[in-house]
């Protein structure tokens, strides 16, 4: 069975709206990727049907369990630490890492986490990077408000605290004021500037708007962006886009190629140094951020 999400999940349907294909011809090497179909992910067969179920199989009884488990956790929050998060925060973290073990794939984390006030900002390349920014840090998504309705998907992303932001300006003053809240509460909250998610070889330029919401005057003092790089790795003689998941493709067949890959690829991680918001605007920080996010990619491939 395949699904076909208008674009993207939960953790991809990040920010303020911005049509994924609106402004591709005017990105760098932009025009070539995407003008190109995404590769038609291998069907498992044979004894990758096998791993399907067992991974598959796998993975979400560790979801049902660490939701079963992250329940009574949140209500000892509630009671000892407010909305703040110690508990559930690194549960959902080795949740995460416990289904990347499973997938099989290979786990690394460079640079190390921030700890005053602050957001952090990531490129996106695939619903993958759910569990992998998850174990990364403890981190809360920020995902546009018609997730909170995607059957399924709603209760994973109502449990585990997502921020979910509404299109709509005359919203924008209040939904600032949470922003400001959850942050003065400790809550790191992970941004995609990128507005969707690529094939996992590039970072696509990052938007200034978003990085208004950083310049409120009602944010703590000191507040700092840490940006946050994702880099697969495909397993050896895949494409090397194999876990990239962008555009028009299914989630249905990219999640059982996933699934079904016998020896799986790996994945890093890669913390850059916060960058304190005083001192800058919207665009500079915007720029500043993309700039680190962008170090440990290669040179976009040439045009074809």
């Amino acid at each position: 069975m395949t699904t076909a999400p208008p674009r993207p999940s939960p953790a991809a349907a990040a920010l303020s709206g911005d049509d994924p294909a609106a402004g591709a011809a005017a990105r760098p090497n932009g025009a070539t990727w995407r003008g190109l179909p995404p590769d038609v992910p291998p069907r498992p067969s044979g004894a990758g049907w096998v791993l399907v179920a067992l991974r598959g199989g796998a993975v979400v009884t560790v979801l049902l369990v660490g939701v079963l488990l992250l329940l009574p956790l949140r209500a000892a929050e509630r009671l000892f630490a407010g909305r703040r998060r110690p508990l559930t925060g690194p549960w959902v973290q080795g949740v995460c890492r416990l289904c990347l073990l499973v997938l099989g794939i290979r786990w690394q984390c460079r640079g190390a986490r921030m700890r005053g006030p602050g957001a952090m900002v990531a490129n996106h390349s695939s619903w993958l990077d759910i569990f992998v920014l998850n174990a990364a840090a403890p981190v809360f998504f920020v995902s546009k408000s018609e997730v909170a309705g995607w059957p399924g998907i709603n209760i994973l992303t109502r449990v585990t605290d997502t921020h979910f932001v509404t299109r709509d300006p005359r919203l924008a003053r209040v939904q600032a004021a949470e922003f400001a809240e959850r942050t003065a509460l400790g809550h790191r909250l992970l941004f995609f500037p990128e507005g969707t998610s690529t094939d996992g070889r590039r970072v696509l330029p990052f938007k200034p708007t978003l990085f208004q919401a950083f310049l409120d005057p009602a944010l703590p003092q000191g507040l700092a962006i840490q940006p946050v790089s994702v880099r697969y790795t495909a397993p050896w003689g895949r494409e090397p886009r194999f876990y990239g998941w962008w555009g028009d493709m299914d989630l249905g067949p990219h999640l059982l190629a996933v699934l079904g890959q016998w020896r799986q690829g790996s994945v890093t991680v890669t913390l850059h140094p916060p960058i304190p918001v005083a001192g800058h605007d919207r665009k500079s920080l915007a720029a500043a951020a993309e700039a680190a996010v962008r170090a440990p990619f290669p040179e976009p491939p040439p045009r074809v």
